[in-house]
């Protein structure tokens, strides 16, 4: 038996003029020989295509041929036994023409439930490392058993003398979007034919670029099943909207997709990602990894179950699934070969789409052992941190699970990972809506959660601040709603979160008072401005800049309606909401004392203080309302001007008198944002204090400048 060895393989990459292929065996009429044993997947090579799998339990393994979208393959070829090389099975299948086939494999081996070896010879099973998956192009349309097929893929995108960005981690702002629901709703603007695509997010890059964030977090856009749990509530059908539910971890969601490309890989999702980086804007991928929509024992059989169920999958001494996602089944992360791909996995998406970095969905499940348990020290997280490929890309943790692992401030982090910070979402909510007892920890967050992130060993990258995103309200419903209104979902309003930290400004739901709409947009406006003024990296949900509304639902997963889809008719409703945000989003981007500690000011101030109502006095009690937060500082250039920045935070219901540091020689307080105003952000009205006295209004916050 001839053999291709390593050397010929570059770069994960065969070099065919090195190589002499030409079958040696004929199965069912198709000629065949050895494959490239590393090279997992579907790959066309010159004269054939290369088919590469492994599983440890299987007796035998079938490659199964479609002519597009049939539903009976046309033919079946069995991997001979010669083929497989330790539990790899690789075969060469010559004079295949990669536009004219779908593929799916067939596994035979032992079924012993008890020990989570479940084969199924009936079964037809989607190849875990598929580049493009069939059976679900239309989105919503249901998929039936045995349905889901890949196709081989050819990449023949240009990307030029592309670069990726390489934002600082502590400049970024990020932007977290549904790819669907941001352009679905006919006010979005979009031809009706490329509503809820990658092309239509590409046509709303200068809208992005207006805004002024520069890294959008798409919700997961790997290949998930929207059909799962499909059912109807009041007439109206409701699928797994938001996509945590994924069928292939290397393909795009078709659906996705304006055109059907068939055999091309995800190049319309391609020229989305090259055109925002080159508008100055990262692609961050919300990735999950915990689950798949295999499910539990009841859930059908799509790929993992059928190669090995009891490798893929965290399974209970007697065969049964763990449930630490939530979704019916765990992912065994720290299995060396579950490993493996999860790493190849993410080489890929940065080498063959260059995305700049992953948001992972549940990822204290990535950090724990086959039986379930914690681990100090997750080979696969300690793995990600340190891959040479990934050497550039920003890696976000959601620090918590559904089996209550809680891991904000404790992730396994090596100084490489960053996480969504829960603790200042809560903090900063219960704070700004006048709770008591928080004025302690809501300065804190503000100046970076020192409590929970070592400065020293994680700098100002560790935290990233968000007070809304895709899961509970959005920021016009938090102070539009007391109360969530899931009724919508059919659970009876059983479902989400009860403990929202929520305040509806004197009135539930939608209102005619003038009163309540000008208290709920100063609200909006303080916590935009807290949120751009805290230290760590600030992220807020697609609409947020426009009052978008979900209509008090805190769990909209299923709601692929207006519930979820953005209205964009609401920009120029509140035209004035969204000037504020980009105002402040600028100024944030224009002080860099806001994202990182400088050289000393020459008036003597700390790089960052906190205040009560009196200068340098912080002692903050059950009752306090008020906080002032001051950053201080000098940029590297030892000529640069000092920046100094007082932000004052009063969330009680009367004004009060506060007093600012003084200030020395030239300088002066001028107020650059005052959320009372209707405006909010009023650099150009050129307000300057005199002396260091103030009176902040109600509920109000207001950010100074030393000029």
């Amino acid at each position: 038996m001839e053999k291709v060895e390593n050397r010929y393989v570059v770069g994960g990459k065969v070099d065919m003029n090195k190589v002499h292929m030409r079958p040696i065996d004929e199965v069912n009429g198709y000629q065949i020989r050895p494959g490239l044993y590393e090279m997992y997947g579907a790959t066309a090579i010159p004269g054939g295509v290369n088919f590469t799998v492994q599983s440890t339990n299987a007796t035998s393994c079938e490659l199964l041929l479609f002519k597009p979208r049939e539903s009976e393959p046309f033919a079946t070829i069995k991997f001979p036994e010669k083929y497989k090389i330790g539990n790899v099975y690789s075969m060469i299948v010559f004079k295949l023409n990669i536009e004219d086939f779908e593929y799916a494999y067939r596994l035979d081996g032992p079924y012993e439930p008890n020990k989570g070896i479940i084969f199924d010879k009936s079964k037809f099973l989607l190849d875990p490392y598929a580049k493009a998956v069939t059976g679900q192009s239309v989105w919503g349309s249901p998929v039936g058993d045995n349905c889901y097929k890949a196709r081989v893929v050819k990449d023949d995108f240009d990307w030029g003398d592309f670069a990726n960005p390489l934002i600082p981690m502590d400049d970024l702002i990020i932007y977290e979007l549904h790819v669907r629901g941001f352009s679905k709703d006919a006010s979005s603007g979009i031809d009706e034919k490329e509503r809820g695509t990658f092309e239509a997010l590409r046509k709303k890059i200068p809208y992005l670029k207006e805004l002024g964030i520069n890294a959008v977090e798409l919700m997961p856009i790997f290949e998930f099943d929207e059909t799962r749990d499909r059912r109807e509530v009041n007439g109206e059908v409701l699928l797994d909207y938001w996509g945590y539910n994924p069928i292939s971890f290397f393909a795009p969601n078709t659906s996705y997709s304006s055109k059907l490309e068939f055999n091309r890989e995800g190049n319309e999702l391609k020229k989305l990602i090259k055109e925002m980086n080159e508008n100055g804007i990262e692609v961050f991928l919300d990735v999950v990894f915990n689950h798949t929509a295999e499910g539990n024992e009841k859930g059908p059989y799509i790929s993992f179950k059928g190669f090995d169920n009891n490798i893929y999958y965290m399974l209970t001494p007697d065969g049964y699934y763990y449930n630490f996602s939530g979704c019916g089944n765990t992912l065994n992360c720290n299995n060396p070969i579950v490993q493996q791909m999860i790493l190849e996995c993410l080489r890929y998406w940065v080498i063959n789409y260059r995305i700049d970095g992953f948001r992972f969905d549940l990822a204290t499940i990535l950090g724990r052992n086959e039986d379930g348990s914690p681990m100090s020290k997750p080979p696969l997280l300690q793995s990600l941190a340190f891959d040479p490929v990934l050497a550039d890309v920003k890696l976000i943790a959601e620090a918590w699970d559904a089996g209550g692992l809680y891991q904000v401030g404790t992730f396994p982090s090596w100084n490489r990972w960053s996480e969504w910070n829960g603790r200042y979402r809560d903090d900063i909510r219960g704070f700004l809506k006048g709770d008591s007892g928080l004025a302690y920890v809501a300065s804190n967050r503000i100046t970076g959660s020192t409590d929970l992130y070592d400065e020293h060993l994680r700098g100002s990258n560790a935290s990233v601040n968000f007070i809304t995103c895709h899961d509970g309200f959005t920021l016009y419903d938090l102070y539009s709603y007391n109360n969530k209104h899931n009724e919508a979902n059919g659970w009876n309003n059983t479902d989400g979160t009860n403990d929202n930290l929520s305040w509806n400004c004197g009135a539930e739901g939608e209102t005619d008072d003038k009163e309540v709409m000008k208290l709920r947009k100063r609200m909006i406006k303080n916590a935009c401005t807290v949120l751009m003024l805290s230290r760590g990296i600030p992220m807020f949900f697609a609409g947020d800049e426009f009052c978008n509304t979900a209509y008090g639902n805190n769990n909209a997963y299923c709601q692929d309606n207006k519930i979820s889809w953005l209205d964009w008719t609401l920009l120029e409703k509140n035209k004035d909401i969204f000037n504020f945000f980009k105002s402040t989003i600028a100024f944030r981007k224009n002080n860099n004392v806001l994202r990182r500690n400088g050289h000393f000011c020459s008036l003597g101030f700390p790089p960052v203080s906190t205040h009560g109502v009196k200068a340098f006095e912080n002692r903050y009690d059950s009752n306090t309302k008020y906080i002032g937060v001051m950053f201080a500082g000098r940029s590297e250039d030892e000529n640069s001007e000092d920046e100094i920045i007082y932000m004052g935070v009063n969330t009680f219901w009367q004004p009060m008198n506060i007093e600012l540091p003084p200030l020395a020689g030239k300088y002066k307080w001028q107020i650059i944002i005052n959320t009372m105003d209707e405006a909010g952000y009023i650099e150009d009205k050129a307000i300057f204090l005199i002396g260091n006295q103030f009176e902040i209004p109600e509920r109000t916050v207001v950010v100074f400048k030393a000029v």
